[in-house]
Formats: structure tokens, sequence, C-alpha cells
């Protein structure tokens, strides 16, 4: 937060350009991904390997007509894209890209700002971005629009509480929510078994429990499939932004792809080590020069977008019942549960309790718990007996479906006729 201001303003344009540019590369990227995984050939024509597609179609948002039904609420329909495209590009004010490095004869991070709450300053940008959606449902005076919006603000207001609670393992073993020193606490060897391997200590590994919660989170929060929900074309249309065409569409368009962006990052930053290198690569000292650190960043984060792209050309969309009893009854408990296990360690250890018959005696409680656990699990519903008789659809003003053997009046002469009138199979009586 020292950095003369010529500097900050060049770290400013520097990542606007770098988001723009990653962006595009990203839309290009996804269908050349997801047409090998369906044996098409993708964007082919224009630029080489057609890389010019994603630029064209981005000139071509820019240009079209930006129109506005008479219905909406023409502020809040302008004010939505504007809050959701802002705190895609926040979120990466406090996401460092490398170590300390000199520009100009000043010493700095290759980093906009280092807070020392900077992963908190995170959940809260991308919690004021959910405001962009539900606004745009609810400005559009659209039903298709308005259930796209709600969808969107229950499943990320849902799913951001299993995400936080995932990052709070990080802060247990880190000691800070500053970005950057979370990054260098994985940057300390392991010693396994007294053998020196330089194993850095990145925290996929150690908090498991937490990556792949986070994982599953970052996927539903950044509404992509199999949880785009709230843009479910089969049943919104286009959910949230129906209405929105031209340049206000283009700013969600590329809102979508900086967030899949930002919360690789994130899960980059947090557990696999952001700017480090690679094991083995980690006991090269040359390769850990501080201004290689974007280039093993920018590797790790494109990773976790294969793994959006591999989801959305394998996966069918979820069920709304079934995405929310995965976050409120599966994700938020067990973050709940592991964290607690988590904190009754760390304190344990700071103690130094974590031995003789107390160690063993907490190990073999935790595995008792969890073998209670499984055996007695949920228990198996009964089936509903099945219901004879007439069945009158309209019978409480709405109509609804039969149950199990039940038959509308008005059909049962039909199935009786139907039934009468079925040809008989060879050697039976006419």
């Amino acid at each position: 937060m020292n950095d003369p201001w010529w500097l900050v303003l060049i770290k400013v344009v520097v990542l606007f350009v770098v988001l723009l540019a990653w962006t595009i590369f990203n839309v290009w990227y996804e269908r050349r991904l997801v047409g090998k995984m369906q044996h098409r050939l993708g964007p082919i024509m224009n630029g080489p390997l057609g890389l010019g597609q994603a630029l064209a179609d981005g000139m071509k948002l820019l240009i079209k007509e930006d129109f506005m039904p008479s219905m909406v609420d023409r502020v809040l329909f302008t004010v939505a894209p504007m809050i959701a495209g802002t705190a895609a590009f926040t979120a990466w004010a406090v996401i460092p890209f490398g170590g300390e490095v000199e520009i100009f004869g000043v010493k700095t991070y290759l980093q906009l700002a280092d807070l020392p709450v900077g992963v908190l300053v995170l959940l809260a940008v991308t919690s004021v971005g959910i405001y962009g959606f539900v606004l745009a449902g609810w400005s559009s005076n659209s039903p298709y629009s308005l259930l796209g919006g709600l969808r969107s603000s229950a499943q990320m207001i849902s799913y951001e509480i299993a995400m936080g609670l995932s990052l709070v393992a990080v802060f247990l073993f880190a000691g800070s929510m500053s970005t950057h020193d979370i990054v260098e606490a994985q940057r300390v060897p392991l010693a396994p078994f007294g053998v020196d391997v330089k194993l850095q200590t990145w925290y996929w590994l150690l908090l498991l429990p937490s990556f792949v919660i986070y994982v599953i989170s970052m996927v539903g929060e950044t509404n992509r499939a199999p949880f785009d929900l709230p843009e479910a074309e089969s049943e919104l249309v286009s959910g949230y932004i129906t209405e929105y065409s031209g340049f206000r569409y283009a700013i969600y368009f590329l809102a979508e792809y900086i967030n899949m962006a930002t919360v690789s990052a994130i899960a980059t930053t947090l557990f696999m080590g952001g700017y480090l290198p690679f094991w083995p690569l980690n006991a090269i000292e040359p390769l850990n020069n501080p201004w290689l650190g974007p280039i093993w960043f920018v590797i790790k984060v494109q990773l976790f977008i294969s793994v959006f792209v591999w989801l959305r050309g394998t996966l069918p969309r979820f069920r709304y019942d079934q995405f929310m009893k995965l976050g409120w009854k599966g994700l938020i408990p067990v973050a709940l549960g592991w964290i607690i296990v988590l904190a009754t360690v760390q304190t344990m250890r700071q103690e130094n309790l974590l031995q003789g018959p107390i160690l063993w005696g907490s190990i073999i409680v935790i595995l008792l718990v969890l073998a209670g656990i499984l055996l007695i699990g949920e228990k198996p519903q009964p089936e509903p007996e099945p219901v004879t008789g007439e069945f009158d659809a309209f019978a409480g003003g709405y109509p609804v479906p039969p149950m199990p053997g039940q038959v509308l009046p008005e059909m049962q002469g039909v199935v009786a006729s139907t039934a009468e009138a079925a040809p008989k199979a060879d050697g039976e009586e006419q």
C-alpha cells in the first residue's frame, strides 16, 4: 500500500488489459476444448487456429443494437451489469501474481494491493456482485428474468456460506488473511520421515476436505454447468439476462468469464501455492525468480479453468432441489465438522497434547464417530401406497398430476374402449 501513484496506475492498467485478453483467450479455449471432447473442430476459420473468433464476437456485441424493452426499470436495468462488471474486476486487486520485485527502482509486490484482510475483501467483493444478478432479474419486469434472479441470489448466497467455511481452515493453518502471506506460508518445505525432498506445504493436500468443498462451491458460485440453473434455457429461456442485449449483455458475458478466472485464482492462491513453482522445479533456484511467478500462476489458474470446461462438456444440469440439498445438507455440515476437528487438533498441537495416549485416544474417537455416521446414515423412507379410484385433477383449484393407479374420470371410458378395441393376439379368442 506504499507504492507511488504512478506505479499503482501502471498495475491497474496492466491488470485490466490482462483480464480482457485472458477472457478472450478463455472463450476460444472453452470452445476448442469442448469441441475436442465432443469430436468437433471448434473455431478454426477466423485467424490462426480460430483465435480471431472470440475477438470478433466481442466486437459484435459492442456494436450490436442495445435494445431496452419499454417495461423495464431503466435505471436499475443499466446499473445492474455495471455492478456485476465492477465486482468482477475489483476482486483481482488483492490477488498476488508474484513475489517482491523491483520496478523502476521501487521494490513492490506483483500485486495491486496486499491487505492484511485480503481474503475477506475477496469474499466481500464477490458478495456485492450478487446484486448485479438480482437487480437484473428485478428490473427486467419479466417472470423469466425474475425467477432467474431469485435462483441466482439463492444459489450464490447458499454456496458462499460453504465457500467461506472452507477458507477458515486456511486461516487456521497460515495464521494470516493476507493473500501474499498465505502463499509464502506454503513455501515452507516438508521433510517427511526426516528426508528433505523440498516438498512444499501446499494446502490442497493438507486441507483436502476444505479444498474439495471450495472446488464444488466455486462451480456453484459462478453459475456454471452443472449448476447453471439461473440461466436454464429449457426452463427460463436465459434467466436473468433474458431481456439484455448489446453492450449490457457483453458486460455479463465478460463478468462470467472473469468470475470463473477469479475463483480459480483464489483456489490457486489459497490451496495450490499461488505463484510458487511446481515440485520438483521449486528445487531449481533460477526458477524461483519472482518475475517467473506470473507464469506459474497462470498455468495453475488455467488448469482450474480446464476443470470448468470439462464439467460443462460432460455433466448434465442438476435439478434445483438437488443443488440446494447438496449445499445446505452436504457441504455446509461437512465444512462445519471439519473446522471443529481442525481447530481441536491445532489447539492440542499448540499445547503439546498430540502425543502418547491422548493422540491414540483421539484417533480412536474420531474413527468411532465416522463409523457411527456411516452405519446409521439416512433411514430409508417407506414408499407411499398407491391410491386407487377416480382422480379429479382440479379438485384443489389447480391441475396436479395423478398418483399411481388414479385415472381421470373423463378418461375411464376412453381407457375401457381402448382395451376392448385392442387387437387380440394369434390364438386368443376374438
